[in-house]
């Protein structure tokens, strides 16, 4: 758990509000690919394995986000 910490305080914010950005919401066009997704997935029609994988892989930017910020008011206990 440590060397997650320490990898997660080793990534710059600037790196990952970029990753947000960019591939957290790309296709910008007709809307971010993640906001289909989740639409998708409050619907119940998100059941192919490919736009699983893909709400994954558009959602894996802000999990690290999340997952930054939580280890950061962690070690500020």
């Amino acid at each position: 758990m440590q060397q997650l910490v320490q990898l997660l305080d080793q990534l710059p914010w600037s790196w990952i509000l970029i990753a947000c950005l960019t591939l957290g919401l790309a296709p910008f066009v007709p809307e971010p690919h993640i906001w289909e997704k989740l639409k998708m997935l409050g619907a119940g029609t998100l059941v192919r394995p490919l736009d699983i994988f893909d709400l994954l892989f558009h959602a894996a930017p802000f999990l690290v986000a999340l997952a930054k910020l939580v280890a950061m008011l962690a070690v500020a206990k």
